[in-house]
């Protein structure tokens, strides 16, 4: 019983906290990137989906693992257009946001959060040209657009350093002459700066 007890000692003492010292504490810092669909599934053939790259920097604030984020991504999106047309619709948005931390298991490996930020960027349609190939005008135009996000992300720390991201995002752009509302969904990679 004896040795049982001193085993179990120098278990917990081995493992209990140790990833908890080394992961969300407050201060340290993660730069990460993201790649997402938009509006559906995207392949080069849909006609009304698109896709959306970010990079993102987030710092850990207080002791709960809550997160600032600051970065910047790039939304294209395409609109149907006769039988088998389209026109190309992108974003280029700034944006900054609050995660709070949901949940996460015992090891500290799975991470849950859900965020919301504010974003403002410029929205060009059919990168400013308003003639269409078949000689119709286009009565939407580029504008500068502001607005908010939701979002819900899951990461699993591969190391101490190195995370896997899935997120999904709800984004509303008002300003836009063409769709408010967006969903994003997609996966990233996660790099912790010390």
């Amino acid at each position: 019983m004896k040795k049982a007890m001193i085993i179990l000692a120098a278990m917990l003492a081995l493992f209990t906290g140790q990833a908890m010292a080394q992961r969300c504490l407050p201060g340290m810092s993660a730069v990460e990137i993201k790649a997402n669909m938009a509006d559906g599934f995207y392949t080069g053939k849909s006609r009304n989906c698109g896709y959306d790259v970010g990079v993102f920097y987030s710092v850990f604030k207080g002791t709960h693992g809550n997160t600032w984020s600051f970065g910047g991504e790039y939304l294209q999106t395409y609109k149907s257009y006769g039988e088998k047309g389209r026109i190309p619709v992108a974003q280029f948005t700034g944006e900054a946001g609050y995660n709070l931390h949901l949940l996460s298991d015992y090891s500290m490996t799975f991470h849950l959060y859900g965020g919301i930020s504010a974003l403002a960027g410029y929205e060009t349609v059919n990168w400013g040209k308003k003639v269409l190939p078949d000689g119709s005008t286009l009565g939407a135009k580029d504008n500068f657009i502001y607005g908010g996000a939701l979002n819900l992300q899951a990461e699993v720390y591969l190391s101490d350093n190195v995370a896997l991201t899935a997120n999904v995002k709800g984004r509303f752009t008002f300003g836009s002459d063409v769709q408010i509302y967006h969903t994003t969904y997609g996966i990233g990679v996660k790099f912790i700066i010390r």
